[in-house]
């Protein structure tokens, strides 16, 4: 029996359906059907009333971008989120990203200083595993961690002197006001089957797409000729600059060594995340003899590696590759010899022109 959550995905993301499906399909719409219609009144009301400053949003000195989408699981806004923070720290900036920190341990009533972009002060399972993978990967930028933006803009800037900040999935957060609104969209996924929590995989109307000032549509398969077609589509639908950000496999290392796997190893794949299935296809250069699919943003424990080198052993696999997103919460329960590897995604984007020009 499949797990509620995943049975949910889908069929928010299915486009056709066998009989029985239809059968499955039907029960879901009625049942669902009403707390998705008050969900969307609720989001609706929401965006209405922040729209007419009766709800009170803050204003940071500090220029502010944020990224995010409006559907539930992965679109590729984290790595996005990564590349936007180099980009101005390159420039000589000192950037602050901004997470709701979502998973970790640690309490996010204060602001929680993840990295001060010298010291990353948590380990993955208390930081959450994307604000501790950005501290990885983002140089000479801050992470915080805070329930609240306001809290966490406040003191970037009192207490770290940044010079711009970065909300990470930050585009239903309308309390902290944006001078860019990034909106990230899947090339794959878009926005499934249109409808709104729990019937649909939308968090807020499809109309909130024309709060966004720019639009990235990210790829995930190996071409993008179908991406650049649906970003003229959205492009003129909706009158807003759109760019495609393809994600290109870089490299496949072991999470501890940094050892290198050969091609055409026969692996198991496994991740945590919120759409698997894309992570597998990046492998086609593997033979995937077997995959396992745990929760987003899942804990990973002993029993877990233990189920995994069960698979490995049960296919005569060579190695275990998962995500870079896993790979930091594994790496401080992995022995040290392990072949636990991981999959290492760049994002090819036109950074100039998403940040510092209005072209398409």
């Amino acid at each position: 029996m499949k797990d509620l959550k995943v049975l949910l995905t889908d069929f928010h993301y299915k486009k056709e359906f066998t009989p029985v499906e239809k059968i499955t399909a039907g029960v879901l719409y009625t049942v669902l059907g009403l707390p998705s219609a008050v969900y969307w009144a609720v989001a609706k009301t929401r965006n209405f009333l922040y729209k007419k400053r009766i709800l009170k949003s803050y204003k940071s000195p500090l220029y502010t971008i944020s990224v995010g989408n409006i559907t539930t699981g992965g679109t590729g806004k984290t790595p996005i989120t990564a590349e936007i923070a180099n980009y101005l720290a390159k420039k000589g900036g000192f950037p602050a990203i901004l997470s709701r920190g979502y998973g970790g341990k640690l309490n996010n009533k204060n602001v929680n200083v993840i990295s001060d972009g010298l010291t990353i002060n948590h380990t993955a399972i208390e930081a959450g595993d994307e604000p501790f993978w950005l501290s990885k990967h983002c140089k000479n930028t801050a992470v915080l961690t805070c329930s609240s933006r306001v809290k966490s803009a406040k003191f970037a800037k009192e207490n770290l002197n940044c010079t711009a900040l970065i909300l990470d999935d930050g585009f239903q957060h309308l309390k902290l006001q944006r001078d860019l609104n990034i909106l990230v969209v899947d090339s794959e996924k878009k926005f499934s089957n249109g409808c709104m929590l729990p019937l649909g995989a939308l968090r807020e109307p499809l109309s909130s797409i024309k709060r966004a000032d720019k639009i990235v549509i990210v790829n995930k398969s190996f071409n993008d000729k179908k991406a650049k077609a649906y970003a003229r589509f959205l492009r003129k639908k909706y009158s807003i600059p759109v760019f495609v950000c393809s994600m290109v496999p870089d490299e496949i290392y072991n999470i501890k060594t940094n050892e290198k796997l050969s091609d055409s190893a026969a692996v198991i794949a496994f991740s945590a995340i919120g759409q698997p299935e894309q992570f597998y296809k990046f492998l086609r250069g593997y033979d995937v003899v077997g995959t396992q699919d745990f929760p987003d943003h899942h804990i990973y424990t002993k029993e877990d590696l233990d189920t995994l080198y069960k698979l490995k052993e049960k296919y005569v696999a060579q190695a275990l590759i998962t995500t870079e997103k896993d790979a930091v919460k594994l790496k401080e329960i992995a022995p040290e010899n392990t072949d636990i590897y991981a999959l290492k995604l760049k994002p090819v984007l036109d950074l100039k022109g998403l940040l510092e020009s209005d072209e398409q």
